[in-house]
């Protein structure tokens, strides 16, 4: 059975030319999904007052007669799920 991508799935691309890229399933659809390679800090912008997006997210797409080519490495967990995991005393 092939493997159907997720997001916030971790995957390694193998491309048939032995190219690598990992990191984490940032979105999908039918046709496509991205995978964030990479995360920067935003450079400071003197004309913005308050920044809501502190980051910079490098992706690149895949796309589904590609996924093939995908290794499923792990999921992220939920912030749910580590709580089940480690209840805090009340």
């Amino acid at each position: 059975m092939p493997y159907t991508p997720q997001v916030d799935d971790y995957v390694r691309w193998t491309r048939h030319n032995g190219l690598v890229d990992e990191g984490w399933v940032y979105f999908k659809c039918d046709e496509s999904i991205s995978i964030e390679v990479g995360v920067k800090d935003k450079p400071h912008c003197e004309y913005t007052k308050n920044e809501k997006h502190k980051k910079i997210h490098i992706l690149v797409c895949c796309a589904s007669f590609q996924w093939k080519e995908l290794e499923y490495i792990k999921h992220r967990r939920t912030v749910e799920e580590v709580a089940q995991e480690h209840p805090t005393d009340p």
